[in-house]
């Protein structure tokens, strides 16, 4: 009998459901005190499974006392408040609930969209003051006006599907996403910059990422259009609340509505509260009574699956793969993620993909190393957890192309990995990897350049002239700031070379910033895997 905890007043459904297996003793524990690692980490022993929303946080503290626990499920997407890479080194299975919110989130968007145009929830207040406001709240028409997307995940299409409905015009931006797959939403894909001249609303649906936080500030909503109007279902970090405040004060953005904060609950004292042009909601994107009843019932019979028949579906850190097959495949899993993990963050922009397998790697099913690959390379482009199952249908919404090739010619390996991205022309476009004495993971090849490089932690790659006084120069620059080298691994080809450094710490973007202005330095790239 497995013993299982519900927690974060999850919807009933999920306790009937894992109940009706007749194989699982299952309670739900909604003291808020219990969410608390301290104390989750003491009672938490005797269960061989948790689920939970966003309310408890699984913290590296309360897995060390997790000695039964096989796998932890997640009723929505994000997994912020587990430590997956903890959960993993134990053997426990992270599985979360993709989609399952994801029309929830959409509507709102929608809504609040409605709502900003018409002024409803001024109205509303108005109303309640004994006021009669018509000619003050005047509002503007959806139809015929021009809406722009940031960001055409699976949030942004329902939203464009909905909006279609609404007669609106389409635009969006998202580097991720091809022009093909765009256009078959019927959706005009453009330059943000671009998007914020033409769009009359402007709804934001991004990861949260380094190049995306602080993305609508002044210098972005300068580029707009005058008495636009701004949406953020998203995330909070990605509009600057004061610029945004000063933009709508001077009258250059309409209005804006926002449903999520950079700090929640936020303080309440901000300036923008105060203005009649800003409405609000408390997180509401995903709060609807169906969307949770759905994320329980997903997050449930996932983890019934898993307990009951060893059937893996939707983990965020584990392939849906036979363990007998996972024993052999494991290491090239972790090489092909990595290999696309650094490919993701060299580049920055999608590429169709050709994998080429060779050698003891033909002997078995491929598809669980292709998407390994798939997992690190579109993980490096989103916020959100990426995994094993999601990865292929995540490639091919952004109209990533899939090619795999199976070959005798290995040269020296017993087995080898290679992935090419077809048309990238600024910089590597190809990485080889490979298993030495089985487990050990090497980078052999980067781009052109052939080298040996052990792809962990955080690396610089650099590109340089050959000539003398480039290592010296890096090496003093990184002593300098207190980092230290672990490996220097280097590749030369022709007049060029290709550094690839391993560090203890990771560089910030002062010291990478110096080192592209060292003597001989074609570009420099902090990596981290």
């Amino acid at each position: 009998m497995y013993k299982v905890m519900i927690r974060d007043n999850m919807s009933p459904i999920a306790k009937e459901i894992l109940e009706s297996t007749g194989k699982m003793e299952v309670v739900a524990d909604n003291d808020k005190a219990n969410s608390d690692p301290d104390v989750l980490s003491e009672i938490i022993g005797e269960y061989h499974a948790l689920a939970i929303r966003s309310g408890t946080k699984v913290t590296d503290q309360v897995l060390k006392k997790a000695e039964n626990l096989r796998v932890i499920g997640r009723a929505g997407i994000g997994v912020d408040n587990i430590d997956v890479q903890a959960a993993t080194k134990r053997g426990i299975v992270v599985m979360n609930a993709p989609g399952g919110n994801t029309v929830t989130t959409a509507e709102h968007a929608i809504s609040m969209m409605l709502a900003l145009a018409r002024n409803i929830p001024q109205g509303t207040a108005s109303l309640r003051e004994g006021k009669w406001e018509k000619k003050k709240l005047t509002g503007t028409e959806i139809t015929g006006k021009t809406l722009g997307i940031a960001g055409l995940g699976n949030i942004g299409r329902v939203v464009a599907e909905r909006a279609k409905g609404l007669k609106m015009n389409l635009i969006a931006t998202d580097p991720f996403v091809s022009e093909e797959a765009a256009k078959a939403l019927g959706v005009e894909l453009v330059s943000s910059d671009d998007l914020f001249a033409r769009s009359d609303f402007i709804t934001l649906h991004v990861p949260r990422l380094k190049e995306t936080a602080n993305m609508i500030n002044a210098s972005a909503i300068g580029k707009m259009k005058q008495g636009v109007r701004i949406i953020n279902c998203s995330r909070g970090e990605i509009v600057n609340l004061d610029d945004l405040y000063q933009a709508v004060s001077d009258g250059h953005v309409a209005g804006a509505a926002l449903d999520v904060f950079p700090k929640e609950p936020p303080d309440s004292s901000l300036p923008i509260f105060s203005h009649p042009n800003v409405i609000f909601t408390p997180h509401l994107g995903a709060s609807t009574s169906e969307a949770q009843i759905k994320v329980a019932e997903m997050i449930a019979n996932q983890i019934s699956a898993y307990l009951v028949n060893d059937i893996i579906i939707h983990a965020v850190n584990f392939p849906s793969v036979s363990k007998e097959v996972m024993d052999q495949l494991r290491p090239h899993l972790d090489l092909a993620e990595k290999m696309g993990s650094l490919m993701g963050q060299l580049v920055r922009k999608i590429y169709d993909i050709t994998i080429t397998y060779s050698g003891i790697l033909t002997e078995f099913e491929t598809k669980p190393v292709t998407h390994a690959v798939l997992k690190g390379l579109l993980a490096s482009f989103t916020d959100k957890p990426v995994n094993y199952v999601s990865a292929p249908a995540l490639a091919a919404e952004k109209g990533i192309h899939v090619r795999e090739i199976s070959s005798s010619s290995t040269g020296d390996f017993s087995s080898l990995i290679k992935v090419k991205l077809e048309g990238h022309e600024e910089g590597p476009d190809e990485i080889w990897g490979t298993i030495f004495g089985k487990k050990y993971l090497r980078i052999v090849r980067l781009g052109k350049i052939y080298m040996d490089a052990i792809p962990e932690g955080s690396m610089i790659v650099i590109q340089n002239i050959d000539k003398p006084g480039v290592i010296g120069n890096v090496g003093s620059t990184l002593g300098r700031h207190n980092i230290n080298i672990s490996r220097f691994q280097l590749g030369r080809l022709g007049d060029r070379a290709l550094c690839m450094v391993n560090v203890d710490t990771p560089a910030d973007d002062r010291v990478i910033e110096e080192i592209k202005t060292l003597p001989n330095i074609i570009s420099v790239c902090q990596v981290h895997l």
